[in-house]
């Protein structure tokens, strides 16, 4: 009994030992989270919202004041130029056109007088049977006679037209979308009053209406006329609007301490279902790439965090090669846009893509003049490399600290500065590049796009990071434009994660650096700059 009771507590002991081992081994191998790369759709656009509104808004006053007789139009009616809309009582407008009228008749007949009796002054001038001073009061008569002519027929004309106004009629085609009055007001006319007159009507043509919103200044660089955009209301739900970006206005409008930009959108509204007033989401398409290989943004590391990123997947950086990640990261384009569709990259569906691991082969690194090493076609490899060497050379003395620091100071000139993103053999080795091919080592990357690192899961479950050229992005997904293959795992890097891991890699950085900042400047941080990017 004794015998089975030890054989059972050895066996609990050993137990507890072989669990407590596995619990401290799982804690010491972070958990890895894995996205695969997928072939589908990224497109780009700007959010808003807004109103809609027509674009001519006419309000129909009257020349003329009085009483409201009849009114001939209702909210809701179509209605065409000239249509008749109200009638104001004439009275007043008639009086003074019969007033006027008479006028125009007692001035037409002192005219045909006047010029009677002109023509018998010349005679008897001729005949010499009046004074000359007579001859001239006859003209000057008549001349007075031809003045209140002209006169009475202005008033005459005035008059007719303010008969005319009594009538208001419609100024355009369009619907009344608005009536401010109703039979039997008094209202003002619009000429003869300070504030303007009466608006009788509000109408607007609704077969070409707009869309007034506000977008945030951050988007403005992406947006110009002409775009086209997707406007949904709550009243048609499954339906979606086209409209164009007709007009961004200059003037900023800041709302809850958000700088936002008005922009006007156009659309089509001949069917009349879009209505004044409606409430509409308005997305405004900026950029699109169909049919390319896209992650998701988490599965993206900035190539300056790279260290860190590796630290927080648990890889031993000691052993990495890092330089080419930081070279190509300085090499890189950046930019919101990315690779536009119409130019797809390489890696994108359509275009001939080389497997992963198609390394560049190249001759090893051969030493230049100062010592660092350089590729076979005699191109510097890695700036960071180079500025290694020639600290090992001041540490074995066969440099002084002048002659390094004019080195240093040559290296960091546009041609030394300048990183290879593409291909994974030389100096670096051990990863797998952005190129495929030798040939598409010293290409030039596709337009628009910029270098990024991720983490390829490889056979053996080890994270691998790897250089690869990143396009379009919004908030969920970025595009692949070069660099893995569709179906392959990436390692999703936790924002947490990398921001606990970015002091632990630069201390580690300077360590082995012998106690200088790796990136310069005595120790800065510069360039280690936080977190994953849009």
């Amino acid at each position: 009994m004794k015998t089975v009771t030890r054989m059972t507590l050895l066996a609990l002991v050993a137990f507890s030992v072989t669990g407590c081992r596995t619990g401290e081994a799982a804690e010491g191998t972070p958990s890895l989270q894995t996205v695969q790369v997928e072939v589908g759709d990224l497109i780009v656009s700007a959010e808003a919202v807004g109103s809609v509104e027509p674009i001519r808004r006419v309000e129909v006053k009257s020349k003329a004041s009085g009483e409201i007789l009849r009114l001939h139009a209702d909210v809701g009616d179509e209605v065409q130029p000239g249509a008749l809309l109200a009638d104001i009582d004439p009275r007043d407008v008639q009086n003074r056109f019969d007033q006027m009228q008479a006028d125009l008749r007692v001035a037409e007949a002192r005219m045909e007088i006047s010029e009677s009796q002109r023509e018998r002054s010349n005679q008897l001038l001729a005949a010499e049977v009046i004074t000359q001073q007579e001859h001239e009061s006859a003209r000057l008569e008549s001349a007075n006679s031809e003045a209140n002519l002209v006169k009475a027929k202005t008033n005459f004309e005035l008059a007719e037209l303010q008969l005319m106004d009594v009538r208001i009629r419609a100024p355009m085609a369009g619907t009344i979308i608005q009536k401010n009055v109703e039979e039997g007001v008094v209202i003002q006319s619009a000429s003869g009053n300070v504030s303007g007159g009466t608006t009788l009507f509000i109408m607007a043509n609704l077969q070409e209406m707009q869309v007034r919103t506000l977008v945030d200044e951050t988007d403005m660089g992406d947006l110009a006329a002409g775009m086209e955009t997707s406007i949904k209301v709550e009243a048609f739900p499954d339906r979606t609007f086209i409209g164009t970006v007709t007009k961004i206005e200059p003037q900023a409008q800041v709302e809850q301490n958000v700088t936002m930009f008005p922009v006007i959108v156009s659309l089509d509204n001949r069917a009349g279902l879009l209505k004044p007033g409606m409430n509409a989401e308005v997305e405004i398409k900026i950029n699109e790439a169909r049919g390319v290989l896209v992650v998701p943004n988490s599965a993206i590391v900035q190539t300056s965090d790279v260290g860190p990123a590796a630290m927080a997947l648990g890889l031993d950086i000691e052993t990495l090669d890092l330089t080419q990640f930081a070279s190509a990261g300085r090499g890189g384009r950046g930019g919101r846009g990315g690779a536009s569709a119409g130019q797809p990259g390489e890696g994108q569906r359509g275009a001939p893509r080389q497997a992963p691991g198609a390394a560049q082969r190249g001759g090893g690194a051969a030493p230049d003049a100062t010592g660092a090493p350089q590729a076979a076609d005699g191109a510097q490899v890695d700036v960071m490399a180079q500025l290694t060497a020639l600290r090992a050379k001041v540490d074995e003395g066969e440099l002084t600290q002048d002659s390094m620091r004019v080195l240093m100071g040559a290296l960091r000139g546009p041609e030394g500065s300048r990183g290879r993103a593409g291909g994974s053999g030389g100096a670096n080795g051990g990863f797998r590049g952005a190129g495929a091919g030798a040939g598409a080592a010293t290409a030039a990357p596709p337009r628009q796009s910029r270098a990024a690192v991720v983490f390829v899961l490889s056979a053996d479950s080890v994270p691998e990071p790897r250089l690869v050229q990143i396009g379009l992005n919004d908030w969920d997904k970025t595009q692949i434009v070069s660099g893995v293959e569709e179906g392959e795992a990436l390692v999703v890097v936790g924002a947490a994660q990398l921001l606990a891991q970015q002091q632990a890699f630069l201390a580690q950085m300077r360590e082995r650096m012998g106690g200088t900042s790796p990136f310069g400047g005595g120790g800065s941080t510069r360039g280690m700059g936080g977190g994953r990017g849009r």
